[in-house]
């Protein structure tokens, strides 16, 4: 008897050991929860919803979508940096909140190198560059040479200082030796309005922003904002590479993160599934339906993409002077 209970005791103990292994095993064991640090219906939310179904559908699990705005993206970006690390919390960010608000900011509430760790490269959404279609420039060698001549009195909107569209216009001109004025707008359909009405002169945008009125010919596109692809969305507008200006991003892109200190295999699996989601043809269909361009990279390449764009952006923020109290 003594030995049965012996003999007992021991499996238990055994069994109670192993628990904890067999319970990371079946990660994940509950809904996880997706923080979007913007409001319903923007662009980092409309992604993600449409990734985190077909994400959730492979993990086994419901991914619930969080809404956390506010403080320019900073807000959530901190709450996904500050959850528990246990891979039932993560979210997307932004070129502001894990880039340049590093250095706009004086005092951010999380470290984007130290605190969140990459995921995934959700999507590119390269920036168009636009005319009104009653201007007189119809062409990005146009353009510059406009912002060249002395005493040139042309403005560009865009959606806040320190933005994408604001930073590529800057050093678009700075590569070609132009001015204009930066006239700052607190969202792209203010910045849009300002060309139609004929207070701004040209303007790097979202392409969800001004697609529309490219189409129906109230916008003129001279190029899209990058240095790689043409748009699938502008098949016929060159790139600034193409024309002549290499090296010049202007993507609101939009990545996966995670709170720093997940288990490694566990933040594989997530990025596994989120990775597979938007290589999914019918996932693809709906964002590039967003003129969104699909990515879906590594951890490691997302990082050296931020990296990337780092060595872009800091330097041009630094020359601008430009601040965020």
């Amino acid at each position: 008897m003594r030995r049965l209970i012996r003999a007992s005791l021991v499996a238990a103990l055994a069994l109670t050991v192993t628990m904890p292994a067999l319970a990371a095993d079946k990660w994940p064991a509950k809904p996880l929860t997706l923080i979007v640090p913007f409001g319903p219906g923007s662009s980092p939310d409309v992604m993600s919803r449409v990734i985190a179904e077909k994400a959730g559908e492979t993990l086994g699990q419901t991914i619930v979508v969080q809404n956390r705005p506010g403080a320019s993206g900073n807000l959530g970006t901190s709450v996904i940096a500050k959850a528990k690390p246990d891979g039932y919390t993560f979210g997307v960010s932004i070129t502001g909140p894990m880039v340049n608000n590093t250095v706009l900011y004086d005092n951010l509430p999380y470290d984007p190198k130290k605190d969140l760790s990459p995921l995934t490269l959700g999507v590119h959404q390269p920036n168009i560059l636009v005319v009104p279609a009653q201007s007189p420039i119809t062409s990005l060698d146009g353009l510059l040479k406009a912002t060249q001549e002395p005493g040139s009195k042309y403005n560009f909107p865009s959606t806040g200082a320190g933005t994408v569209s604001h930073l590529s216009v800057e050093l678009l001109l700075e590569r070609a030796g132009g001015k204009a004025v930066h006239v700052p707008y607190p969202s792209s359909p203010a910045a849009v309005t300002s060309l139609l009405s004929g207070d701004a002169h040209f303007a790097a945008l979202p392409p969800i922003a001004v697609m529309s009125m490219i189409k129906d010919g109230r916008l003129r596109a001279l190029a899209v904002v990058t240095a790689g692809e043409r748009a699938s969305f502008l098949p016929d507008v060159p790139t600034l590479a193409e024309l002549g200006m290499p090296g010049i991003e202007g993507s609101g892109w939009i990545g996966f993160v995670a709170p720093s200190g997940v288990p490694d295999d566990i933040k594989q699996q997530l990025a596994d599934a989120l990775i597979g989601a938007i290589h999914n043809p019918d996932v693809q269909a709906k964002l590039k339906s967003q003129f969104m361009e699909p990515v879906g990279d590594q951890p490691a390449e997302f990082a050296q993409y931020m990296d990337d764009e780092l060595k872009r952006w800091v330097p041009l923020i630094k020359r601008l002077n430009l601040s965020v109290n």
